[in-house]
Formats: structure tokens, C-alpha cells, sequence
């Protein structure tokens, strides 16, 4: 397994450039600003950290001019004063001009929802060019905050992700070499937010849809099984149990999103198919009635 550099990490002061709607469920957020000429990132699955504002503030109160002291500080801040910090993956890095951008899941911003709202899914449904935001990225391109590193002799590449996951999924095939074999399964809410995707590798995707069937061929809304003591298996677990593999003898899987459907499936992967767990990468993103607050908390 190749072992990531210990990287620098530094705060980045940015503006938004533009906002681009992907999908009913999903926005693309275009930030720029002199300090992204000393942000690197070799992309994949690379983690970020956003600081946005509340409503009325100008900018996100962070105090990074404390250095090392400014989490404390942070963390001390009235809540209606401290700014929103959410986890984020880098979906592209442009130079000429340096650009950056980073996918949005909006939960709860449409009429009638299910659930109210977060600040992050609010702030990107209501960015616009000039709102100001900090983030917490890295200074040299091979990081730690990069977690997707099959060895070098993998064969195959098995990948699932839901919606959050979905730029890092979409970064990392774009990585893969042409010809190497991956077969990948993405979660979404809305057949709407359904993405071509590119990749040189010898990729077959398919898309699982929350909300009823999909009008492309490359989408299916698996059944739901019943489990253990009449529990609902998980639909990725559901759909990935049913899938035939091909050969291989030196797999690596990558597996991000809600941290108890991840768990399901790396139990699956290691335990039911026999994976080696050195190959497989899962990355918890949220956890269902969770706040992300209330995950750092209980961590």
C-alpha cells in the first residue's frame, strides 16, 4: 500500500466565482482568489475543510491568526458567531486562472421537505459571485487528506458512494488508468442528478435512485430485501451482494458515505467476498440524525 506524505495544511481566504445546478439535488460551487496559487492537491478523493459565514456576516470568523491556538479558539466562539466548518471534497483544480470546485448536496432547500435545511446546503443554494469563504486545504499535492491509494498490482476496483461521495467518485475515476477494470455503484436521491462521467478505465457504473425509477437505461432502483429480525437491507448492500465480479486476484475497494451503510459494506467486502481489509479504503462522511457538529463530538 503506498504510504501518503505528512503534508502542510494551511487556511485559504477565497471568493465565489460562479455557481453552475448539476441536478435538482446537487450544486457545483466555482471559488478563485490570489491565495489558491499556493494550494496543491493531486485531486482523487482529497478532503477539505469549508468555512462559511452566517447569514449577515461578511466573511467566516475563524481566528487563524492565532496559528496553531485558532481550533480552540474556534471551538470557543458563540455559535451564532463562530463560522459553519463542513467537510468537502475537491471535485477540480483549474490553473489560468486558479480556480477551484467543490459539489454541493442540498438537503432540505426545496419546497416541501422532508427535513429542514443545514447552514452549508442553505449558503450553496443561495451563494453568488463575490461571498466570501476560508478553507483549511493543502499546501503540497500528496497529502494525508487523500485516501483513495490502490498498490500498484491491483487488478480491480470496486467503488460505491452515495450523493456526498459523488465528486470524489467522479475525481477518482477520472484518475484510473486506461483499461484497469472498475465496476462502481453510486447512490443518488434524484434520477435528475445523475452525471456522465468520465474515465479512461474499463468502468461499469451503475446509479441507485431513492426516488423511483429513472428514465436512462443506466440507471436501476433495486428492491429492498428483508435482512436479520425483518430489517431493510441497506440498497447498496442489496445491490452489491447481487453482483457478479470479475476475476480478480488482487481487488481494491473504495467506499464512502453514510458511515453505517459504509460499515455494511465493508463487512460485505472483507467478510462475504473475502477481501483483503488492507485493500479496502472506507471513509465515513455523515451519520444518519446527525449533525456534523454532533459527529465531531462523538468522535
Amino acid at each position: 500500500m503506498t504510504t501518503a506524505v505528512a503534508a502542510p495544511f494551511r487556511f485559504f481566504s477565497l471568493q465565489v466565482v460562479r455557481t453552475r445546478r448539476l441536478g435538482p439535488s446537487l450544486v457545483r460551487v466555482t471559488f478563485g482568489g490570489p491565495d489558491l496559487a499556493a494550494f496543491h492537491s493531486d485531486g482523487r478523493d482529497q478532503s477539505l475543510s469549508l468555512f462559511l459565514p452566517h447569514p449577515g456576516q461578511p466573511e467566516p470568523v475563524v481566528p487563524v491568526e492565532l496559528g496553531d491556538g485558532w481550533w480552540q479558539a474556534w471551538r470557543e466562539l458563540p455559535d451564532d458567531v463562530r463560522a459553519v466548518m463542513r467537510s468537502y471534497t475537491l471535485r477540480a483544480l483549474r490553473r489560468d486562472p486558479d480556480e477551484i470546485d467543490i459539489d454541493f448536496v442540498l438537503h432540505g432547500v426545496g419546497p416541501g421537505a422532508a427535513v429542514p435545511a443545514g447552514p452549508a446546503s442553505r449558503w450553496a443554494a443561495r451563494a453568488a459571485a463575490g461571498d466570501r469563504v476560508l478553507l483549511l486545504g493543502p499546501a503540497i499535492a500528496d497529502n494525508r487528506a487523500i485516501r483513495f491509494r490502490p498498490p500498484g498490482d491491483t487488478d480491480l476496483v470496486v467503488i460505491w458512494g452515495d450523493a456526498t461521495a459523488l465528486p470524489a467518485v467522479s475525481a477518482i475515476l477520472e484518475s484510473l488508468p486506461a483499461g484497469l477494470p472498475a465496476r462502481v455503484w453510486l447512490e443518488v436521491h434524484d434520477a435528475g442528478d445523475i452525471q456522465d462521467l468520465e474515465t479512461a478505465a474499463d468502468a461499469e457504473i451503475t446509479w441507485l435512485v431513492h426516488d423511483g425509477p429513472s428514465s436512462t437505461d443506466r440507471a436501476e432502483v433495486p428492491h429492498c430485501p428483508k435482512g436479520v429480525g425483518g430489517a431493510p437491507i441497506p440498497m447498496a448492500l442489496g445491490a452489491l451482494r447481487a453482483a457478479q465480479l470479475p476475476p480478480a486476484g488482487r481487488p481494491y475497494a473504495w467506499i464512502a458515505g453514510e458511515s453505517s451503510c459504509v460499515k455494511a459494506l465493508r463487512r460485505h467486502l472483507v467478510g462475504e467476498r473475502g477481501f483483503d481489509r488492507r485493500r479496502v479504503t472506507f471513509v465515513g462522511y455523515w451519520r444518519r440524525g446527525l449533525t456534523e457538529e454532533e459527529l465531531r463530538a462523538s468522535e
